[in-house]
């Protein structure tokens, strides 16, 4: 890392400092970051000593803000590491765990990005357990001197004023004896107000503003909503999940911001959002990731134009591709027969598929991948945004269910550290936001973000939910409080139940090698087989849930899907196993034929042929018929099992007799079919036209 390395730190304008004053510590906002939760009762005096040298250097000197303040908050991370060492004969894999988890939380906090902080986490890691034991140096000292000399080279290697700070802090510890405890300075001029505030001030901001507007006392409300915060709440509602709801259910109030002109608090919880995810920009989205995929298929192509994606998409990207006139080129994707699911696409299929347009005439004007799959099967978002990029066409990654990638050490890596242009995540399904509310994230510059903004204010409500917004700024700062951890418990609990289940007779579980075109498989989806016992995924899911009330995500032919996350329980971990023991007990004799026989179907989508555009479909005249006379003719609908949300037919695609079986096979097991005018699929609405 040389000089140029600064670039990659967030040049946000941080909220930490007066924009036209000297920088004096008294002036800093009690929401600064540079006094961690955990130390701010205690004083920090060690953070305190660092600025006190920094406040006394004059303005001239101090060549960039996010650099001083990021080195601030670094040193704050470093007391409370230190301490953790006191004792240590040694640096060890094992004990410099926390310490680097303290001082990730500080960089995180000083607006570093998130592969920059990586980077650098991983760097001091290695070199911390090769150091072994140092003649006269502790541990703790150890650790320091290595951040302070990789910090050096971050900052583009300024050495001399760092040199000084940690002399500094040398010289301080020496005087404090082995204690290492940095007592407080009392000319260090700093105004504490009360822990209250200090609380309600470390709030995240948007959580913030939404709890003072809806809180504040004597408020004569004369604007919307109708139940004029909870006063005329339906008691129904109210009953069930309490008035506080209807309290904070706001509109568009001046304190709450614009969410589509923000200058306030969602600015600066979407601008917290893109630093924790590394994205260039963030946007909250209040109408799920169907209007993400949307907006980042406006944003990046004209009618007319093609756009490369998989067959079995979500259900957002048709509907996109009606709204815009955009052509498809579909990528049919691998398919595994042995459990009937559809995983992701290739490079080299993308590859394929440019070259077949070139040889027309054509370019892309995007590329969508979804990645992870519905069961989190990854694909190569690298390899395939470093061929697209070659030739200047953005990669769009729908990573609905991907959210959570990068923030484990053995959870895939997200698609913006791959280089994806616009990432969707669905930060309800994994993280902890409310049902319906997304991000989307743009990287790069391939990509107008004023298309964006513009795509955006075209499908979303003018009237967002705060409720909404405000559950992705407390998911977000939920992640950010425990960085690196956060997901600790949850994936050892499902590495546990995987590792169980397998051990049951006649039961399978998916796992990356049974897919070896792909690079990665999340930890958190556990897909179970039971194909074995000769029951299908629709009979095992009705046994476990009448019988055990274990519910779960997603119910294939061959296959039960189940979603691990923050609030799975080690009980219900355990109902889960036990009820598929006794499923495979019960059904251990089954004869294996039948479930078989009616398990083949998925691979379907793989043979449709594209007759009309989606478009030219949705407004071509239309006509019922019988699903028998249906044949052969063009599909007039979006016809959907929901889940997973991956069409069997599209309106413009020529229907045929597999898809036809395989859609009333779903029918018939229980599965929800959105999209026909007929929910019954005894008739189908087709495209008139002269051969039609």
């Amino acid at each position: 890392m040389g000089a140029s390395a600064t670039a990659q730190f967030s040049t946000v304008p941080s909220g930490h400092f007066p924009p036209s004053s000297s920088l004096s510590i008294h002036k800093v906002p009690l929401t600064s970051s540079i006094f961690p939760r955990s130390s701010c009762a205690a004083g920090n005096s060690f953070t305190r000593q660092v600025w006190g040298a920094i406040n006394a250097k004059s303005r001239r000197e101090m060549r960039d803000v996010v650099r001083v303040e990021m080195f601030g908050q670094l040193t704050s991370g470093l007391e409370t590491a230190w301490n953790k060492l006191k004792g240590e004969e040694v640096l060890t894999k094992e004990n410099i765990v926390e310490p680097m988890r303290d001082i990730t939380r500080a960089l995180l906090e000083a607006d570093v990005s998130l592969p920059v902080i990586r980077r650098f986490v991983q760097v001091v890691s290695d070199q911390a357990v090769v150091t072994g034991v140092v003649p006269g140096v502790r541990p703790d000292e150890q650790l320091v001197k290595i951040v302070h000399d990789e910090l050096v080279k971050l900052m583009g290697g300024e050495v001399s004023e760092l040199q000084r700070f940690y002399a500094a802090l040398g010289n301080k510890s020496e005087r404090k004896g082995d204690s290492k405890i940095l007592e407080f300075d009392a000319t260090d001029n700093l105004a504490l107000n009360d822990s209250h505030e200090f609380e309600h001030n470390r709030l995240p901001p948007l959580v913030s503003a939404l709890k003072a507007s809806a809180e504040e006392e004597d408020a004569a409300s004369f604007h919307f909503p109708g139940h004029n915060r909870g006063q005329a709440a339906p008691s129904s509602l109210a009953h069930l999940i309490g008035s506080r709801p209807f309290l904070h259910d706001l509109p568009e109030l001046p304190e709450l911001d614009n969410l589509f002109a923000p200058e306030g608090p969602i600015l600066e919880a979407q601008k917290q959002a893109a630093n924790l995810f590394g994205a260039s920009e963030t946007w909250f989205l209040v109408g799920g990731s169907t209007c993400g995929v949307q907006a980042a298929i406006m944003a990046t192509c004209l009618p007319g134009d093609v756009l490369i994606l998989p067959r079995n998409c979500h259900i957002s990207a048709i509907s996109a591709m009606v709204l815009t006139g955009v052509v498809p080129k579909y990528i049919f994707p691998e398919y595994a027969p042995e459990w009937n699911i559809a995983c992701g696409i290739t490079p080299s299929q993308v590859e394929e598929a440019i070259e077949e347009l070139e040889m027309e005439g054509l370019k892309p004007a995007a590329v969508l991948v979804v990645s992870p799959s519905y069961h989190g099967i990854c694909s190569d978002v690298g390899a395939i945004t470093k061929l697209c990029h070659k030739k200047k066409i953005p990669v769009i990654v729908d990573e609905a269910h991907g959210a959570h990638f990068g923030f484990h050490q053995d959870l895939p890596i997200s698609a913006l550290a791959q280089g994806a242009d616009i990432v969707v995540q669905s930060t309800h399904k994994v993280l902890c936001s409310l049902t319906q509310s997304s991000m989307l994230h743009r990287s790069g510059t391939l990509v107008d973000r004023e298309r964006i903004c513009r795509c955006l204010q075209t499908l979303q409500s003018s009237s967002p939910s705060y409720l909404l917004l405000a559950s992705l700024d407390a998911a977000r700062a939920q992640l950010s409080d425990n960085l690196g951890i956060v997901f600790d418990e949850s994936i050892e609990l499902a590495v546990e139940t995987i590792s169980t289940i397998k051990e049951i007779q006649g039961v399978s579980v998916i796992d990356i090698s049974n897919f070896p075109k792909f690079c990665a498989i999340d930890p958190l989806r556990v897909t179970v087989g039971v194909q074995q016992l000769g029951l299908s995924g629709y009979e095992a899911d009705e046994i476990l849930y009448r019988d055990f009330g274990v519910v779960c995500e997603l119910v294939g032919t061959r296959s039960i899907t189940f979603a691990f996350n923050l609030g799975t329980k080690r009980e219900h971990a355990s109902r889960l196993v036990s009820g598929l023991k006794c499923v495979a007990e019960r059904h251990s004799d089954n004869d294996k034929s039948s479930a078989n026989e009616v398990s083949r179907g998925f691979g379907i989508i793989n043979c449709m042929q594209m007759i009309l555009s989606p478009r030219d479909a949705f407004f071509a005249p239309k006509r019922k018929v019988s699903i028998e006379d249906s044949l052969g003719k063009i599909c007039g609908e979006l016809i959907c099992p929901y889940p997973p949300g991956i069409p069997v037919m599209i309106p413009g695609e020529l229907i045929t007799e597999s898809a036809l079986k395989y859609l009333l096979n779903l029918k018939g097991n229980g599965v929800a079919i959105t999209g026909p005018s007929d929910h019954l699929l005894s008739s189908i609405l087709v495209c008139e036209t002269n051969s039609n």
